[in-house]
């Protein structure tokens, strides 16, 4: 009988230290810093989508606009470029390593930009079905690099906030303390500043 109460005893004891080792926080980095990994695969894989549909893209307005070489080289340039960079979840601390992929998708947005521009000299281009699916899904695509990117930096948040606060300070200076903050997007060079409109 003294045994029964000592086993019960020590399942209860092991019990109430499990429930308050998931109370107090000891999950909650590990938990936040895969949700963060998760949300930049979702980054990687919209800018991959539109990656992807780029050599459609520039194969069609080649066709129209032959003449417009050097725009067409700066897409397929600024493509290859983006695709050689990568960066994976253990390179997510790195801020100088995000600011490299950040630079070069955003010389490739440019080089887009400038693309789409070059389209509206070439009104037949423009009501070309295959250029308007291309246009649209790209459009899209936009759209949700957009929202993964919000959804990234909103995870890295609570990662790097939980990295800082009490009680997962705790933990993350004990049984965590390799963990380091991740970086997150930051705004692109003259982004403060609207666009010029020009009539």
């Amino acid at each position: 009988m003294n045994n029964i109460w000592r086993w019960l005893g020590l399942g209860l004891a092991l019990a109430g230290f499990g429930l308050m080792l998931a109370g107090c926080g000891y999950n909650t980095i590990p938990t936040l810093e895969e949700q963060a990994k998760a949300r930049w695969a979702d980054v990687e894989n919209q800018y991959q989508r539109r990656a992807d549909l780029i050599p459609n893209l520039v194969a069609t307005v080649q066709g129209y606009a032959a003449q417009e070489k050097n725009v067409l080289t700066a897409v397929v340039e600024a493509r290859a470029k983006a695709t050689q960079i990568k960066v994976d979840a253990s390179q997510l601390t790195d801020p100088d390593k995000l600011k490299e992929f950040q630079d070069a998708q955003n010389q490739l947005t440019g080089a887009l930009g400038r693309l789409l521009a070059v389209s509206e000299n070439y009104p037949e281009l423009k009501s070309n079905a295959n250029f308007l699916a291309l246009q649209s899904q790209l459009e899209g695509t936009e759209n949700r690099i957009a929202v993964a990117r919000r959804d990234y930096i909103e995870a890295v948040r609570s990662y790097n906030t939980a990295l800082r606060t009490f009680p997962t300070v705790i933990w993350a200076k004990t049984a965590f303390s390799g963990n380091k903050p991740m970086a997150e997007f930051t705004a692109s060079e003259g982004a403060e500043k609207p666009p010029q409109v020009k009539f």
